[in-house]
C-alpha cells in the first residue's frame, strides 16, 4: 500500500475516492482486483468516520462494477463477482473483488476462493503479466466513466 501512496505500484489501475483500484498481482481468476485504502492508519472499515466509510463504499461498488463490465466483455463464461472484506492477514483495509467464471472447477465455483489451493498465489502460470494488459485496460476504461 504504500508503494500506491509514493506512486510507484505498477498494480495501480487508478486512483479513487479513500482508495487505490489496483489489479491482483495473481489472475487464475482473470480480473481479480483489490482496493486499498488511501489511508495508513486504517486498519477496519469501521475506522472510517460515516461519511469516509460510505465513500469507500461507494469506491468499491465502482471497482466491482467495473470487473464485472469488463469480464462480461471478454469471457462468456463470466457468472459475478465475490466482495470481501476480510482483512485477517493485512493490518490495512482492503477489499477483494474476485470474479467468478463457469469453467471453474465444480469443487470450487461454488465455494470462497480461498478454498483454492495454495499454490495458486505462487505459481508461475497465474502471475498477472503482460497477457493480462487487455483485461486490465478494460477494468481502467471502466473506472474512468
Amino acid at each position: 500500500m504504500e508503494s500506491a501512496l509514493k506512486g510507484q505500484n505498477p498494480t495501480v489501475l487508478t486512483s479513487l475516492p479513500e482508495a487505490f483500484a489496483v489489479i491482483g498481482d495473481v489472475q487464475w481468476l482473470p480480473g481479480y482486483c483489490v482496493l486499498l485504502t488511501d489511508d495508513l492508519t486504517v486498519t477496519r472499515l469501521s475506522d472510517l468516520p460515516r461519511p469516509r466509510r460510505l465513500t469507500y463504499l461507494e469506491s468499491v461498488d465502482r471497482l466491482a462494477c467495473a470487473v464485472e463490465n469488463a469480464c462480461l466483455r471478454t469471457d462468456s463464461d463470466f457468472r459475478r463477482v465475490n466482495i470481501e472484506i476480510l482483512g485477517n492477514t493485512d493490518d490495512f483495509l482492503h477489499t477483494h473483488i474476485w470474479p467468478r467464471y463457469e469453467w471453474e472447477p465444480e469443487r470450487y465455483r461454488r465455494m470462497p476462493v480461498w478454498l483454492y489451493p495454495p499454490s495458486h498465489w505462487t505459481a508461475p502460470a497465474h502471475q498477472l503479466a503482460a497477457r493480462h494488459d487487455p483485461l486490465r485496460a478494460a477494468i481502467t476504461d471502466a473506472l474512468r466513466t
